[in-house]
Formats: structure tokens, C-alpha cells, sequence
């Protein structure tokens, strides 16, 4: 006797969104087009004022056949947004997207392919990281947060083989984990799905990367935007280390380690030559790396604006979000409440 067609698996995609009227209309589209069907869409809405509620409403309206509902995150925060979405969603598979992301035509497919395939708790894959405007520093940028310098070893940034990972971006979630972990940590505004990848891998889950699962990613395209992301990154890195040691990763040493030496080494010069000189050196020797990467990047892409764009770029990440980690380890406030999305 045929045992019949195996039934499929009820899925909804979660999305937190604040003011993102520009760009949630490119996601609609992404997920209208994509190659599984049936699962529905919701939306937490921070309470915008730019006009994004009544896109939604009138996207609803219009394209029936994309069933989606918005619901009201009044706290305004990604975590909220994202649990207020959960309990909203009727899936048993939830996947999480953001509002200026792009999926690729097959990314819920490939999302219930790997989850299937590996039983993980958790699956994700790469972000394809392109530039948020047309200009030679938003090039830059794009590039920077993409690069071994600028990402470390995220194989979501930098790509790599499918397998267990620390973390994965936004994620396709099984419902039975999120549950059985208590769902995002509302205390933090930002590092909510690191912070809850880590929770699933220490109650036994397991977080699976696969390079096939793609997803458009806009960067930052100004500088001033890049160091406001990143300090927040950097602040609420710590605030999870504090709570979560065992999180710690080297690569999370290297940007505070690197800024209190400088620190160290500043405070110093005035009164050992030795420091003073210790310091002209790292700095030369660090310019003289990031420039070095700056030209290679701009040769691979043939994009010589990269050869300035680049090191500008990664010197943003590294002392907004180095700084910042510094300032969440020593208790100091945050300069400002987080966006409602990444």
C-alpha cells in the first residue's frame, strides 16, 4: 500500500519593520514570486510614520494572493516585533526576513529542503551583500561588511560550506524550538537572533548554514549609518557576553582589544618613547593593511573607488563596534534606542 503524499508543513515568513516604507515593497515582490506557495505573511509594524501601514494595508488589498496581516509592535523594538509576529503567525515553519531584504525566487523552498534535510532547529544561509545607494562610498561600505576584515569568519557575510554554525541571518525557525527556548529575549534591542541561536544550541538544537539558501542584503550607504549600526552591535555584543560568557568568540576580542591598546598606548606616550613609537607603528602597520585590502577588493571587483571606500568603511566597523563593546562591558548607556530592523 503507497503510503500517500507526504504532507507539507505549514509556513509563515515573520517580518519586523519601522519605517521601511522605501523598501518593504521589494520584499512583497521577492515573496510573490516565490517558487513555494501557500504560506502566509506577517508583519510587525513599530509604529511607522512614514506611510509603511498603509502600504501594507493597501499591498493586502491588492495582491489576495499573498495572504498578509500586520500586527501593532508598540514596544518598537526587533525582539517584540518578532515574538508579537510569532504569535501572531500560523506556521509550524516560521521564517524571518527583514524589510530591506530581498530573497532569492527559491528561498522558502530551499529554507524547508535544508530544514528537512539536517533536522536542525534553525537554518539560514548567505547574505548577498549589495550596496544600499549608487555612490562610491555606499560601494565601499557594501564591500567592507562583506570582507574577512569588515565580517570575520560569518560564513553568512563571507560564504564558506554548509554545515553547524554559531549563527545564521533572520533564520527559518521550527515553531517546537522557539517555544521550547521562550522566543526572542525582549531585553536586548539588537544581537536578538545570535543571543537566541545560542539559547536553541545549548538546549541541544542545532543551527545549520547552507550557502544555497540566498538573500539580498542593502547595506549602509553612508558612513555616519554604518557607525550607528555598528556601535549598536558593539554595545549589545557585550550586554549578551556579560549575560551569556560562554557566547564569547575570538573574533568578538580582536575590535576592543584593538581599541584599548591604542587607548593604552596613547595614554602612554607622553611618558615612555617606547609607547609612543609602539603606536606609530600599529597604526601605520593597520592603515598600511587596510589600504592593502582596499586596493585587492577594487582589483577583484574592478571598482577603483574601493581603494578609498574600503578602509574608510572598515575603520567605522572596527571602532564603532570595538568602542562600542567596550562601553556595554563597562555599564555605560547606549547613545540611542535601536531600529526595528538590522
Amino acid at each position: 500500500m503507497s503510503a500517500g503524499p507526504r504532507q507539507r508543513s505549514s509556513v509563515s515568513v515573520i517580518v519586523p519593520c519601522l519605517n521601511e516604507r522605501a523598501t518593504i515593497g521589494g520584499l512583497l515582490s521577492a515573496l510573490r514570486i516565490q517558487t513555494y506557495r501557500g504560506f502566509d505573511v506577517v508583519v510587525a509594524d513599530g509604529m511607522s510614520r512614514d506611510g509603511t501601514r498603509s502600504f501594507l494595508e493597501d499591498h493586502a488589498r491588492e495582491h489576495p494572493d499573498l495572504p498578509l496581516r500586520v500586527v501593532e509592535n508598540t514596544v518598537r523594538s526587533i525582539p517584540s516585533g518578532l515574538n508579537a509576529a510569532v504569535r501572531e503567525a500560523s506556521g509550524d515553519i516560521l521564517i524571518r526576513l527583514d524589510a530591506h531584504s530581498k530573497p532569492a525566487d527559491d528561498y522558502v523552498e530551499r529554507c524547508l529542503a535544508v530544514l528537512e534535510e539536517t533536522h536542525a532547529a534553525n537554518a539560514g544561509g548567505q547574505w548577498v551583500i549589495q550596496p544600499g545607494a549608487d555612490s562610491w562610498i555606499a560601494r565601499g561600505i557594501a564591500a567592507a561588511v562583506a570582507d574577512l576584515l569588515g565580517a570575520g569568519d560569518a560564513r553568512y557575510r563571507v560564504g564558506g560550506a554548509a554545515g553547524p554554525v554559531d549563527t545564521v541571518p533572520f533564520g527559518a525557525f521550527r515553531r517546537e524550538w522557539l517555544e521550547r527556548v521562550g522566543g526572542f529575549d525582549e531585553t536586548l534591542e539588537t544581537n536578538e537572533d545570535y543571543e537566541l541561536n545560542w539559547r536553541i544550541r545549548q538546549a541541544g538544537g542545532l543551527v545549520w548554514f547552507d550557502p544555497r539558501i540566498r538573500c539580498v542584503y542593502y547595506a549602509r550607504s553612508r558612513l555616519r549609518d554604518l557607525a550607528r549600526q555598528y556601535w549598536r552591535y558593539g554595545w549589545w555584543k557585550a550586554r549578551m557576553i556579560l549575560r551569556h560568557p560562554g557566547s564569547l568568540r575570538p573574533r568578538q576580542i580582536i575590535p576592543p582589544g584593538f581599541v584599548l591598546g591604542l587607548i593604552a598606548l596613547l595614554a602612554l606616550s607622553p611618558f615612555h618613547p617606547a609607547a609612543a613609537m609602539s603606536l606609530f607603528l600599529v597604526c601605520g602597520i593597520y592603515l598600511l593593511v587596510l589600504i592593502g585590502r582596499g586596493i585587492l577588493l577594487a582589483i577583484r571587483r574592478s571598482d577603483a573607488a574601493l581603494i578609498g571606500g574600503v578602509p574608510l568603511a572598515l575603520v567605522v566597523i572596527h571602532f564603532s563596534w570595538g568602542t562600542a563593546a567596550l562601553a556595554g562591558l563597562a555599564g555605560l548607556p547606549r547613545h540611542r534606542k535601536g531600529r526595528g530592523t538590522n
